[in-house]
């Protein structure tokens, strides 16, 4: 066991870093448009631009077909797709290998677990009460449950609240990592996520392709703060 991770404030991003939502999000994307007659939007297309929002998706599936919305009809996509999204929201999706594992032996440890993530709390705490994920967690912060969101650090601190000596991000993306820079914390992307930049480009502390890397790379970034 190492001491390092006693009292140590972890905060973890939900989508692309803890569970592969994409599925889903394409269900439910692809449910909204098709009465339109939009041809599917393909895998590859969500992942890059979770990040930015199911408004964000809509607009570009439209677009991309070259029509033209006004913003309360994109308001009716947005509310129907959120609805689909909800009504199956771990359908199809599933925590990324060794999450689980790694999430259990930081506990052990004593490390203090929380999710600072920009999807709406009550689709985040949905998710992870479906995959039986929520017990790791002292607290879920969406964007609704702080002053602040990612890529505000006002976010990360709601997250860890009093975090002691030895505190961390791990995310996937841009806003991840501005996070946890402006708030002058060290920042682990793993490389598997959901981002339009290549994960090497981001300016992470590290960047990691298996979950289960997070332990050792988090006891060698504390160490070299000291």
């Amino acid at each position: 066991m190492s001491h390092c991770f006693q009292g140590a404030a972890i905060a973890f991003d939900l989508d692309g870093t803890l569970v592969d939502t994409a599925p889903d999000l394409v269900r439910a994307l692809n449910a909204v448009i098709a009465p339109d007659g939009l041809q599917p939007v393909g895998d590859h297309e969500v992942r890059a631009m979770v990040g930015r929002g199911a408004r964000a998706l809509i607009e570009r599936a439209y677009a991309s077909r070259e029509i033209d919305l006004d913003a309360a009809r994109i308001d009716q996509l947005v509310a129907h797709f959120i609805e689909v999204y909800h009504a199956g929201i771990a359908d199809l999706s599933r925590p990324f290998d060794g999450c689980v594992a790694t999430l259990e032996s930081l506990r052990e440890q004593g490390a203090r677990l929380s999710v600072c993530t920009n999807k709406p709390s009550f689709l985040a705490d949905a998710l992870l009460a479906e995959l039986n994920l929520e017990s790791y967690f002292e607290r879920v912060i969406g964007p609704d449950r702080t002053t602040a969101k990612k890529p505000d650090a006002a976010h990360f601190f709601s997250a860890i609240t009093d975090g002691g000596p030895n505190v961390a991000m791990i995310g996937d993306s841009k806003p991840d990592v501005a996070c946890a820079r402006a708030a002058n914390a060290p920042v682990i992307v793993m490389s598997y996520g959901y981002t339009e930049t290549p994960a090497h480009t981001l300016g992470a502390d590290r960047v990691l392709d298996d979950f289960s890397e997070i332990p050792a790379a988090l006891k060698a970034l504390w160490a070299s703060s000291d």
